[in-house]
């Protein structure tokens, strides 16, 4: 007999006798502090100055004459001739007006439904990558095999909230229709959200259609309660392709979430400070949040940040640096000047999962916490600066993203949690350990790691001397073996399956 969780999906053997990972429950984060500011209100009003001059003089250049009818409408300048774009401030201002403060996204499973915005924290899973890494079968090109094994591990690991856009390319399968394969993987081994592929109309309808699919509703109904969500990538500096732009459209038009990210490396795609590149990538981002209601007002928006910097002895893109830390952070302050929920990411530049993509992942992660991050996309696998996908470093951000859960639960300060009366009850020079207090709570009074190893040095070598990583290793094994594939009915799946089948024809037709 298997056992029904709710939302669908069985109890594992591992999880019902104890044998399984021990990981804290599925649950929705908040984050209770107040934001750390480390730019002052005059400085944040500096960079939108900047920006809005950014917007007014330079202008954007896209590629898209309906995106140019729709600012022209909108009483921007457009120079068609150079497919420049320049706004003014009133445009902004009144584009914000309609952007909801917050949102919600709804997978399949409504126990699964996330909040983004305000205090809420989600964790996305890497997206991207062309590599795949682990050490049992070394470094590869992304495959469909990996990329299935991914969405697994997310689906077991209850600190990924969300899955992100193709968690690694499976290069074998071809480029113009692989994105209806992942999509039918994230639909049928998981139940968590997704993020769609937005390079074209396509593989954005693509991904609101089968979700709307597989959640047994309507476009109309998807329309009044989001399921999927996309990141539009700037062209920095101040470039907008029309691809991108036919994505954002199309999702805008359907009122799922877009998030406007620039890709801004101070001393590549912006200048090398970072005032310079925060108001660069405020400019750009306020462009893209304004094209979203210019299709669709009140379709939900969010801010994207992805600003760090390079080597400027190598060029190479470096993350987790104290720059990017500070650009998480003020980045923040800039969201929620515009009253606008805030992605931000906690990368690192290793390549491979070593002391320094920890710490550059912790430093990025603290920056994203501090900033008042409402999403931390690739929070869980990035190594090598994003070509690849790490089996290892998913466990290791799994544990980064669990501490970061625990501390960010609020403390009970009741009298019973103040103790007086177990301090009273120990003599003077006695200990705790068997006190009626200790007893109560022995079996939760702490965070229990996923990796950290405590036993003394003798009894740790005994054990074969294993680090962090080697457990790191056997924890992915682990979780593969005891995963359940959560129940999806019979007909949703063929109906599913038609809806790709059907596509596929499309798309070798030529059809978008």
């Amino acid at each position: 007999m298997t056992e029904v969780r709710r939302g669908g999906g069985r109890k594992s053997r591992a999880a019902r006798d104890g044998t399984g990972i021990h990981q804290l429950p599925w649950q929705l984060v908040e984050n209770p502090y107040t934001p750390l500011e480390l730019a002052r209100p005059d400085e944040i009003e500096a960079i939108h100055r900047t920006s809005m001059r950014i917007l007014s003089e330079l202008g954007i250049r896209v590629m898209g004459n309906r995106v140019m009818s729709l600012f022209e409408a909108a009483g921007a300048k457009v120079d068609r001739s150079e497919q420049i774009i320049r706004i003014d401030e009133t445009i902004v201002a009144a584009a914000l007006k309609s952007v909801p403060p917050s949102f919600t996204l709804t997978s399949r499973n409504l126990a699964r439904r996330l909040k983004i915005g305000g205090r809420s924290l989600v964790f996305g899973l890497v997206a991207g990558p062309p590599n795949v890494h682990d050490r049992v079968n070394g470094r590869r090109s992304g495959n469909m095999k990996d990329y299935e094994n991914f969405i697994r591990l997310a689906h077991h690991f209850n600190a990924i909230h969300m899955i992100g856009n193709q968690v690694t390319a499976p290069q074998e399968l071809p480029a113009n229709s692989r994105h209806l394969d992942t999509y039918l993987a994230n639909l049928t081994l998981s139940d968590r959200t997704y993020h769609c592929t937005a390079i074209g109309r396509g593989r954005a309808m693509d991904g609101i259609k089968m979700m709307a699919i597989a959640r047994g509703i309507t476009l109309d109904e998807m329309r009044l309660d989001p399921g999927v969500t996309t990141i539009i990538s700037v062209n920095s500096p101040r470039l907008f392709d029309e691809a991108m732009g036919d994505g954002l459209m199309v999702m805008a038009e359907h009122k799922q979430p877009v998030t406007i990210t620039p890709f801004t490396l101070m001393g590549a795609m912006t200048p090398v400070t970072l005032p310079a590149a925060l108001a660069q990538q405020n400019a750009e981002a306020l462009f893209g949040i304004v094209l979203t209601q210019l299709v669709n007002p009140g379709a939900p928006a969010m801010y994207g940040a992805f600003t760090s910097n390079v080597d400027m002895r190598s060029g190479a893109p470096t993350f987790g640096t104290p720059e990017n830390t500070k650009a998480n952070i003020i980045s923040g302050q800039l969201a929620r000047r515009y009253k606008l929920p805030y992605r931000t990411s906690n990368s690192n530049a290793s390549n491979t999962v070593d002391l320094q993509a920890t710490y550059e992942t912790v430093m990025a992660t603290w920056g994203a916490v501090l900033g008042g991050g409402n999403l931390i996309y690739h929070a869980a696998g990035w190594l090598e600066g994003g070509l690849t996908a790490s089996f290892e470093k998913l466990v290791l951000d799994v544990e980064i993203l669990q501490n970061m859960m625990e501390i960010l639960k609020p403390i009970d300060f009741s009298e019973a949690e103040l103790g007086f009366d177990a301090i009273a009850s120990v003599p003077t020079g006695g200990h705790f350990f068997g006190a009626a207090h200790t007893m109560e709570r022995y079996e939760k009074a702490f965070y229990r790691p996923l990796l950290s190893d405590w036993t003394n040095h003798g009894a740790w070598v005994e054990a074969g001397s294993h680090d962090a990583l080697d457990k790191a290793t056997a924890l992915w094994q682990q979780a593969l073996h005891d995963y359940q594939e959560p129940v999806l009915d019979q007909a949703i799946r063929e109906e599913l399956d038609a809806y790709v089948a059907k596509r596929r024809e499309e798309i070798g037709a030529g059809e978008p």
